[in-house]
């Protein structure tokens, strides 16, 4: 039981870091949307979505390793460290000697510096946060995110509302938050005491590569499969639908909270728990439930999608609600693939995550070249859902080489085959109190299907109330 209750405990520390970070991100979408016009939105959607694609490529992904070698207790944790940190400043380096070149073809204009800026940031940020994480720092990790959350709310307030700024102010923002975030976790974290060029080891640096550059590839593909659909929207539809489709993408970041928490600490977990002889039982009785939960937000969600866009947004972005059923299964399966994903980190076999991801990117793509002409924006959502459910059947079976998890298939199905009812009488624009006890019915249908997953919590309640 310990290792369930250590994994509810790491997930609470880092919901309470994540949640803050993650609702300003939706809290701050009003005022985006008043400050910012429909092509504003879009250009800065595509600044930041490039941004991601180009970070495990400058910093070859090397703070994934530093996840899974810091915690390795074969070899001293100072080690890690130290030559990552060498990998990611040749990266930064290398990065910053391509600048005139991108400069020259007009990438992106005058804003390519901001790009820039944030892109060697978040190499920085993202590896002394992962590596705080896997040396146990958990709570310096979760108000980690607490400090970044505070900086880009009350930047964006500053610099957006009272200095008008605009897209360069929105950009500042990310600068600042990113670099108070470094300056947190070295000071906090105390991370350069683990900073030792005595332990700069070749040998150790190959094996960090040959486990982390799989990963890369495979980060492209997820952005591909994440990110990509932008481009297409661009080409087929025009910015102002990408400006749509960026606002329909943060409603599913509700949901991508959820995943994001668990995920931190399910991490931690299984690689922890890889060698146990109960591992089979506690991987799979752990996606049974998270899939429970990822099924209920979804429900909830779609129950309250159009009124929560009515309310929350400017008018001329109130039909970005049309993209967003697509886009939350999207995160469903993506989550669910994230979740497999895990298993070819803890047996060192990242080889797979790039396998599978290479065949979900490939059909994201087609898919994508199929819907968006032919349906348009919406045809990005489906083509997301698409592939990441495509990367998630197949690593159900590919990873049972590992651990033979043993899923619910019975379960699974109902809860699709309800969501898919509810996203189906949301396109039907009935009138809005008819609509809304539907949806509120499916809802609780779903929680009766899924009883099961408030057994463990009551058998908790039961126990404390005997004990008492």
């Amino acid at each position: 039981m310990s290792t369930y209750k250590k994994l509810i405990g790491n997930s609470f520390i880092f919901a309470i870091g994540n949640l803050g970070s993650k609702l300003i991100a939706i809290i701050l979408v009003p005022l985006y949307t008043y400050y910012l016009t429909t092509v504003e939105y879009g250009t800065i959607d595509l600044i930041t979505t490039t941004t991601s694609m180009l970070l495990p490529i400058v910093s070859l992904s090397i703070f994934d390793a530093v996840l899974r070698f810091a915690m390795d207790k074969s070899q001293p944790t100072d080690a890690a460290f130290t030559n990552a940190v060498v990998v990611t400043s040749i990266g930064a380096l290398i990065a910053l000697l391509s600048y005139p070149i991108l400069s020259y073809f007009n990438v992106f204009g005058e804003l390519i510096i901001f790009m820039y800026v944030i892109l060697i940031l978040q190499a920085y940020q993202t590896l002394s946060a992962q590596f705080i994480r896997a040396i146990g720092k958990v709570k310096i990790f979760a108000f980690n995110g607490i400090v970044m959350t505070i900086v880009t709310g009350v930047m964006n307030i500053l610099l957006l509302v009272y200095l008008d700024m605009g897209i360069n102010g929105y950009l500042l923002a990310l600068v600042l938050s990113n670099l108070v975030s470094i300056m947190y976790l070295t000071i906090a974290g105390k991370t350069y005491k683990f900073i030792n060029f005595k332990k700069i080891n070749k040998e150790l640096t190959r094996r960090m590569l040959i486990y982390c550059i799989p990963l890369i590839p495979n980060a492209l593909m997820w952005w591909v499969m994440n990110a990509s659909s932008r481009y297409f929207i661009l080409f087929f539809v025009g910015a102002g639908a990408n400006g749509l489709f960026a606002v329909a993408n943060k409603i599913p970041s509700l949901l991508s909270i959820l995943n994001q928490i668990f995920s931190q600490a399910w991490q931690l977990s299984a690689i922890e728990e890889y060698e146990s002889k109960d591992k089979s039982k506690f991987y799979s009785e752990v996606f049974n439930y998270f899939s429970m939960v990822m099924f209920l937000g979804t429900s909830a969600i779609l129950v309250v999608i159009k009124i929560a866009m009515d309310v929350t947004i400017a008018p001329e972005f109130y039909t970005a609600w049309k993209y967003i059923p697509f886009l939350l299964l999207g995160v469903v399966f993506s989550s669910f693939s994230g979740f497999l994903g895990t298993n070819y980190i803890a047996a060192k076999k990242t080889s797979g995550v790039f396998k599978t991801s290479i065949i979900g990117g490939i059909v994201n793509i087609i898919a994508n070249l199929i819907f968006v002409p032919w349906i348009g924006t919406n045809g990005a959502g489906i083509s997301t859902m698409i592939s990441f459910f495509v990367i998630w059947v197949i690593r159900v079976y590919d990873t049972k080489q590992f651990i033979n998890m043993k899923l619910n298939v019975k379960i699974l199905i109902v809860n699709i085959l309800i969501i898919a009812i509810q996203i189906s009488v949301l396109y039907l624009n009935l009138d809005t109190s008819k609509e809304l006890v539907i949806e509120s019915l499916l809802f609780i249908s779903l929680l009766i299907i899924d009883k099961s997953l408030f057994q463990p919590i009551m058998q908790m309640i039961n126990t404390k109330k005997k004990l008492k």
